[in-house]
């Protein structure tokens, strides 16, 4: 459904999967890779978008490299390059911007949950929502008073990586007046939304919960 495209980045260069729906057009979606990298199932998620009548744009955080490897994965995942990662975000939000012509969404996975997060913060107000699955990155740092966008934050229920930040988020956005829903699923684990790990982890139902609720969130604030 989707393709390969490239952005401006800082005077640079970033590249990305891009997903349209039918229509041609649609409201605007960045969505951000999982520690893997810019893998099938992040293109898939950007299809399913495009399916629902979304632009989704998939920025390719780690500039070409895919692992399916844990060990890897981490080491990328540590490596992210935070400076460079806040500018391809803002790329991706501009090029989605200019395709749509309107409003854009930030939404992620574990890395990407907190990319999405960060992305918000950092916008300048470009980032009308923003949805946060189990999102985490320990160089991630938070500019609260920056961020403009109603968050929803999606968690599973035993994620001991994340869930130790999830008050600290609640006190930030709280005390700043922001709007904001957080849901943790029962039973859950982290990354319980990637059907390609095998249950328990993957939970069918509480992913189908999750989607539901975050095609709705974008559609009441986009």
């Amino acid at each position: 459904m989707g393709e390969i495209v490239s952005f401006a980045s800082n005077g640079g260069t970033a590249s990305g999967y891009l997903a349209k729906p039918a229509g041609g057009n649609g409201k605007g979606v960045i969505v951000i890779q999982e520690w893997w990298g810019l893998n099938a199932n992040i293109k898939e998620i950007a299809d399913r978008f495009a399916s629902e009548g979304f632009v989704a744009l998939a920025p390719d955080m780690y500039h070409g490299k895919v692992t399916a490897e844990p060990d890897e994965a981490g080491k990328l995942f540590m490596a992210l390059n935070i400076a460079q990662a806040e500018t391809d975000l803002k790329g991706a939000v501009a090029y989605v911007k200019g395709v749509t012509g309107g409003p854009v969404g930030t939404v992620g996975f574990c890395m990407g949950g907190a990319l999405s997060l960060f992305s918000a913060c950092n916008s300048g107000g470009d980032v009308a929502a923003c949805v946060d699955f189990y999102g985490g990155h320990p160089a991630v740092k938070y500019n609260w008073d920056g961020l403009k966008a109603p968050v929803l934050g999606i968690f599973a229920e035993h994620d001991d990586f994340v869930n130790p930040n999830v008050p600290v988020y609640d006190k930030e956005l709280t005390s700043r007046g922001l709007a904001h829903e957080f849901i943790t699923y029962p039973g859950t684990e982290h990354a319980f939304f990637n059907d390609e790990h095998p249950e328990p982890q993957y939970n069918p139902k509480a992913a189908a919960e999750a989607w539901t609720k975050t095609l709705a969130f974008f559609r009441a604030n986009l």
